[in-house]
């Protein structure tokens, strides 16, 4: 099986639907008119869409945690 961009479980989110139109605050489904729950069941992954987590802060070292 191919892995896919992101992984293979990627959740279904309209934020990031081939089929959806966002106005900025409503979402709207172009091929179902009802979304629940923020997804429908003609979700069609784009990961042109996707806007990825910020990585996390790496801690601050000190010269002296190197030294042997």
């Amino acid at each position: 099986m191919r892995n896919k961009l992101f992984g293979n479980s990627i959740e279904p989110d309209c934020a990031y639907c081939d089929h959806c139109v966002s106005d900025g605050t409503n979402r709207l489904c172009m091929k179902n008119s009802s979304i629940e729950n923020g997804k429908c069941r003609r979700f069609k992954y784009n990961p042109l869409l996707r806007k990825p987590f910020k990585p996390p802060t790496l801690p601050k070292f000190d010269p002296d945690d190197f030294r042997l």
